[in-house]
């Protein structure tokens, strides 16, 4: 009699890694800090401008209006102290009176100007004085969203168990804050539920089926069944063998579209070659050439899930494949870029019938085949492709499609190093 499964581990709760993103100059950030400082310093320098435009307006009025001397020369008897100023030293009192207004007038353009001057010289070290300020209160209102977005960060990187817990007063930051945590928290109820769930359906799935195959197994082990009987048998194990193949790729999709947390280092070269072994034997008896160089390519993730990724691709080639003088090829390699880190690359080409690009939108989607019904095919349950892209997201790459000429696909999965 067969066991009764054990059900899986609950599937790691999803974690995303926020890498800050790199540019070139960090300093000219349009931050929301620098926007504000801006704000407030321009709107100082403004302020500034316009007072001193009116205390200048005002000191000048002020000196016009006291242009006219309160008294007369009657006696031309003087010495000068600034040689700017030119007196008659032989002529009428009245031309006196005049030079003398006009070297008067003359001392307080230079006062004005002076006052201008100096005037210039404060506004500019109040106002660098300003932004600074600007700056340093622009940090300190915004130090609440610091702290939101550095929680955001950890809850990512790991669980949804933490929390902010934002303290002081009452204002729309803890009102932000507060409606944060009631997220998580709903988020983190959904995300157990669904453990929970994958937990529970894969003992109560898996465990009908095999007992399933089992008596199956059992009654087609009888010599003494009739040939009908016996063909019967064999249709429906053939039935109960897809539904498990179902029932594993659908709770495969389920816990691959989570981020991988536990990494360990996994040689796709390696991998391929093992999901290589496992159709080997469908790939002889189709008649397709198994050919490809394998580099090796170290990558971070779970071996399992990237076997499958290599495996899904490998049959999907196998399979769908011309009847005679078929191919498939699979290369494994790692590529360096230009200034960023390397990426692990593999590729699983294959000759076949002719695909349109205009089919491969669909094609990673569940349930979905090429020119075939849902259940119009026994080559598959239509999950290979979409547990493949799951499973690259899960591991932080992507994979893509493109038709190759002459017929068949080229598949390529590229996953960072």
């Amino acid at each position: 009699m067969a066991t009764t499964p054990i059900p899986p581990t609950a599937p790691p709760k999803p974690s995303w890694d926020p890498r800050p993103m790199s540019s070139p100059r960090p300093w000219l950030r349009p931050t929301i800090r620098i926007r504000l400082t801006l704000l407030y310093g321009g709107m100082f320098l403004i302020a500034g401008v316009v007072l001193l435009t009116i205390i200048y307006l005002l000191a000048a009025d002020v000196l016009q209006g006291s242009s006219k001397l309160p008294f007369q020369i009657v006696k031309m008897d003087y010495s000068l102290t600034d040689p700017s100023c030119e007196l008659p030293s032989q002529s009428s009192t009245t031309l006196f009176n005049q030079a003398v207004a006009q070297c008067m007038n003359h001392q307080r353009a230079l006062a004005l100007d002076a006052l201008l001057r100096r005037s210039l010289l404060a506004l500019l070290g109040l106002a660098v004085l300003a932004f600074a300020f600007g700056y340093a209160m622009a940090g300190r209102v915004l130090s609440p969203l610091g702290r939101i977005t550095r929680t955001a960060r950890q809850v990512a990187g790991s669980d949804l168990a933490r929390r902010i817990k934002l303290d002081g007063p009452d204002d729309e930051l803890k009102e932000l804050a507060d409606t944060f945590d009631e997220m998580l928290e709903r988020l983190d109820r959904a995300f157990t539920a669904q453990q929970r769930f994958v937990a529970n359906a894969s003992h109560e799935l898996r465990t009908p089926l095999a007992i399933n195959r089992t008596l199956l197994e059992v009654q087609l082990s009888d010599p003494q069944a009739s040939p009908d009987l016996t063909q019967l048998g064999k249709t429906l194990l053939a039935t109960n063998e897809r539904s498990e193949q179902l029932v594993e790729g659908l709770l495969l999709l389920a816990r691959s579209d989570n981020e991988i947390v536990d990494r360990k280092p996994v040689d796709l070269a390696e991998v391929a070659s093992q999901a290589l072994e496992q159709v080997r034997t469908e790939a002889q008896d189709k008649g397709v050439e198994v050919r490809g160089v394998r580099r090796p390519a170290v990558v971070q993730g779970n071996g399992v899930l990237l076997e499958r990724i290599a495996l899904n691709l490998i049959q999907n080639a196998v399979r769908y494949n011309i009847p005679k003088d078929g191919w498939v090829e699979v290369t494994t390699e790692v590529q360096e870029g230009a200034g960023q880190a390397g990426q692990a690359v593999l590729v699983v080409a294959n000759t076949g019938p002719v695909v349109p690009a205009y089919e491969l939108d669909n094609i990673f989607e569940p349930f979905r085949r090429l020119r075939t019904e849902r259940t119009g095919s026994d080559k598959g349950v239509g999950l290979g492709l979409s547990i493949a892209r799951s499973a690259a997201r899960a591991h932080g790459g992507r994979i893509t499609a493109e038709p190759r000429d002459g017929g068949g696909l080229v598949m390529r999965v590229v996953l960072p190093v």
